[in-house]
């Protein structure tokens, strides 16, 4: 039986955060050996918040080698930009047509990103953006796609989008299923709901042992406590979410001696710094190997381009012929 597929990707912003690896990148990695994946590098969905084009491409790199970094497998996943492979934009053309403005304005996660980045106008390809999404993941015809929370509600306008080609055309598109991560999101050392590179409160996988100590110092705690001796709640401290993902083993200890005061924020965080550098460690030593041999990394993204585009063609080609215009 031929295994299930999934499409996954991300707009390129450059170096990722561990917030990315927790909330998308470790999933992905297990996925891989699961499914017949596709790692998208979504650089047309870049222009959906920014217009300003000159470090698409540096970025695209930059976020791939740490994918690479990570533990993606290139040959059996291809990785790929959506801007090189064109069928991305024709089938968001037809897509486009079979869904109502309507539908659209009512996508909570636009409203959630109207909010947050201060848009008061929302252009055209905003609005459209779950369209050009389902797009990206039918034309590999995916199965599931790995989602935080967040991003349920685009899946979802995915297997609609799909039902209503099927049932105008024939069938062609499965209905995707969302995959939701287990430990969606770290927040940001501000004390955020989430890390975001544009609120300068994250750790990215690249930052080296010193730089990790000096963003934890500034990390936010539990304002109640003060000084070492006064107790603290780790539930409430960002802190302590870090060290669930990567102390887990310490967790009684540190939790038992926050709540007492035996142990002080500084020593906390300090000792979260290492953690967290002790696991970035190999990360860093792929990163440094791939950043020295970028021929091979273009060598990974020609691969991958040209094997998710004859994918594409296929998929558009029988839609062509569903459709009756090829």
């Amino acid at each position: 039986m031929p295994k299930k597929r999934i499409l996954s990707g991300m707009r390129p912003t450059g170096k990722l955060h561990i917030g990315h690896y927790v909330g998308a990148l470790e999933n992905w990695i297990k996925l891989q050996d699961e499914y017949d994946s596709y790692h998208l590098i979504a650089d047309y969905h870049v222009l959906t918040t920014r217009l300003k084009t000159e470090d698409i491409y540096q970025d695209s790199i930059d976020m791939l080698i740490d994918w690479l970094a990570c533990g993606l497998d290139p040959v059996k996943s291809p990785i790929f930009r959506q801007s090189q492979i064109k069928e991305h934009a024709e089938l968001h053309l037809i897509f486009s047509m079979l869904i109502t403005v309507n539908r659209l304005e009512r996508n909570p996660t636009l409203k959630d990103q109207v909010r947050d980045l201060n848009i008061e106008q929302v252009i055209y390809g905003h609005l459209g953006y779950p369209v050009l999404q389902a797009a990206d993941i039918l034309l590999y015809k995916g199965n599931a796609v790995p989602v935080g929370e967040d991003q349920v509600p685009h899946v979802e306008i995915s297997r609609e989008i799909a039902r209503k080609f099927n049932n105008q055309y024939g069938n062609v598109f499965p209905e995707p299923e969302p995959l939701l991560t287990q430990f969606a999101r770290l927040p940001g050392l501000d004390g955020g709901a989430k890390m975001s590179k544009s609120l300068n409160n994250t750790i990215l996988l690249s930052d080296n042992p010193e730089t990790v100590k000096a963003k934890m110092k500034k990390a936010v705690t539990d304002p109640n406590k003060i000084r070492k001796g006064d107790p603290g709640n780790p539930d409430i401290c960002l802190v302590f979410a870090y060290h669930k993902k990567f102390n887990s083993v310490e967790v009684p200890e540190i939790d038992a001696g926050c709540r007492s005061g035996a142990l002080g924020c500084v020593d906390c965080k300090m000792r979260c710094a290492a953690k967290i550098s002790t696991f970035l460690a190999p990360i860093i030593e792929k990163r440094n190997y791939y950043e020295q041999r970028l021929d091979e990394v273009a060598d990974i993204l020609n691969d991958g381009e040209s094997r998710a585009k004859a994918t594409a063609e296929a998929t558009m080609s029988e839609v062509r012929t569903k459709m009756k215009i090829g």
